[in-house]
């Protein structure tokens, strides 16, 4: 048996005897015959999955154009498996996002249609705009209509629009206002809002694949963060795309355009929570130096220096927690204590190494999202590290735990959070959890609620010391360190990627394809690049089924092994 074999038998739980029985069978019998090479296809369900705000905005841009504004706001996301990017195929929509919808719909059609901007988009049209212009409508619904629902339209829905732009355009007396009716019901439509996928059915009881319009809308949302281009779709509407070699050319191509930085900064933004920068507060007397102005500076740091080591230095994803290079502003450098020469934009900076700021952890975005209002918190920072980073689920805590001397020593002389904490590490029934977390919050007491480095707190020297399954240090270096080591970091966001992509929880067989995935995620030195292409290229990302009855069954073994990691 392989090591890998062995391994994967470590991570699951079987419910009964008999179900292990056979889950061995089938796992000895995969590691066996599938490594050498991509397991067989199984596929997942089909989604519906409503467009996240960064995605609708990137997609309106690219079909309108940067100046067309976006009137309406966006309500707070759901995340689940710890994405916004698997959540939005599980939300509904309140009317409060319907209300939204619709006034950013009527802004948009207003803005394309009105005096000032129609002749950017509209080639044609009446010379009396108060007769109705049939063949301009439908060239310009049809054409609109092909990259908003990311699918050429049907005979039956373009009849449709151009109808409805017929009859608004005969009681209002222009043919523009009534081909902005007819562009506002399309932006209002769940052909734009949700992406919806289907899929073409197997043969022979082997699973099904998504059809070439599915193919493109997730190739392109999962390598740009947007819409499928003209040449996307063009692609699926002449079967390029059921073809590896066709897949292959579009996501070079994806993957070779301005557009991909934007993929890469949308899924490390999602990963690392930074929707949750919008309620974040702080203490004005205790933190002067925060308010929104920095909070957008802190997440584009964190971003540029994803950037910069993922894709344009092609780096080790796990450098990410060790690395000392990164862009710094005016502002953030009073916050980093490290002078920034020019008033205004980024510069490329890079710490010394005895400043303390070793890998993105340490970075404002972090320490700061993970703190309280008027301080720091060992225990959200700890339980940042495993859910964020290591993937791994710490249950939430029961709902009569006491705060109160927590509190009431919060800047008490002498009292550090290491003091503070102390009850909770000893009460049996938050014991459990605040041994996984606390060890790797306290290494990060270094940092105040903002993300400061400090060596005292309340006048008393910081206790730094922690570890991390197993490995201990005393610094934020040595933190830093294990983390880059620690085996699930490669493992987490290669599955938090393929999550992202399909828009849901893995199944049951699709373990083995993403233990291959992983394997060779290590093999390319743990190049994100790779990764996605090698995602975005294999037939496990367009294989579909019906259903996916096993789907709860993994999720309470992958939370059940998590349990046994931690």
């Amino acid at each position: 048996m392989t090591s890998a074999a062995l391994s994967r038998l470590r991570r699951f739980r079987f419910p009964v005897f008999v179900g292990g029985l056979i889950a061995l069978v089938v796992v000895l019998a995969g590691a066996e015959l599938m490594e050498p090479g991509e397991p067989a296809p199984v596929g997942g369900p089909p989604m519906m999955r409503r467009l996240t705000e960064t995605q609708y905005r990137a997609s309106i841009e690219d079909v309108f154009g940067a100046k067309v504004p976006i009137n309406g706001r966006f309500e707070k996301a759901v995340r689940s498996e710890g994405l916004i990017a698997v959540g939005t195929g599980t939300a509904g929509m309140s009317p409060f996002a319907i209300e939204q919808y619709d006034a950013s719909a009527q802004g948009i059609a207003a803005t394309v249609l009105g005096k000032s901007q129609r002749k950017r988009f509209l080639a044609c049209g009446p010379a009396d705009p108060r007769q109705f212009d049939a063949p301009c409508a439908r060239q310009f619904l049809t054409q609109k209509g092909r990259l908003l629902f990311r699918r050429a339209l049907t005979r039956q829905e373009a009849d449709k629009f151009v109808g409805l732009a017929r009859r608004a355009a005969t009681q209002l007396g222009d043919f523009h206002r009534g081909l902005e009716l007819s562009l506002y019901t399309m932006l209002v439509s769940p052909d734009f809002l949700f992406r919806i996928e289907t899929m073409q059915p197997g043969r022979g009881g082997a699973p099904g694949e998504l059809d070439a319009y599915s193919k493109a809308s997730r190739m392109s949302f999962f390598l740009t963060n947007s819409t499928p281009d003209d040449e996307l779709l063009r692609a699926a509407e002449q079967g390029e795309l059921y073809d590896s070699a066709g897949v292959e050319r579009q996501a070079d191509r994806l993957m070779a355009s301005p557009r991909y930085e934007g993929a890469v900064r949308a899924f490390f933004a999602d990963m690392m929570q930074f929707d949750r920068f919008g309620d974040l507060s702080k203490d004005p007397a205790i933190y002067p130096a925060f308010n929104s102005a920095l909070a957008e500076d802190a997440q584009e740091q964190t971003l540029r220096t994803v950037v910069e080591h993922l894709i344009t230095k092609r780096g080790d994803y796990r450098d990410l927690f060790t690395t000392r290079d990164t862009f710094l502003t005016r502002s953030l450098g009073i916050v980093y204590r490290t002078p920034v020469p020019q008033r205004r934009g980024w510069v490329p900076a890079t710490f010394a190494p005895d400043a303390h700021r070793a890998g993105i952890q340490s970075h404002v975005s972090f320490l700061a999202l993970h703190s309280h209002p008027g301080r720091t918190s060992p225990t959200l920072r700890g339980y940042a590290l495993r859910q964020v980073f290591l993937c791994q689920d710490v249950p939430d805590p029961p709902a009569n735990v006491n705060f109160t001397a927590i509190e009431a020593t919060a800047h008490k002389a002498n009292v550090t959070a290491r003091d503070r904490i102390f009850q909770h590490a000893t009460d049996p029934s938050c014991a459990g959890c605040h041994k996984v977390m606390d060890p790797l919050g306290l290494t990060l007491e270094n940092y105040d609620g903002l993300g400061t480095f400090r060596r005292r707190e309340n006048g008393a020297l910081i206790d730094t010391s922690g570890s991390l399954d197993g490995t201990g240090f005393n610094t934020t270096d040595g933190l830093a360190d294990a983390l880059h080591d620690h085996p699930e970091v490669p493992r987490c966001i290669a599955e938090r990627m393929y999550k992202s992509a399909v828009g849901r929880d893995i199944t049951w067989r699709e373990r083995y394809y993403l233990d291959w995935l992983i394997g060779r995620f290590t093999a390319d030195d743990y190049r994100v690049p790779d990764l996605m292409r090698r995602i975005v290229t294999s037939a496990n990302f367009f294989a579909a089924t019906p259903s996916s009855p096993s789907g709860n069954l993994v999720r309470a073994n992958t939370r059940a092994s998590a349990g046994d990691r931690l």
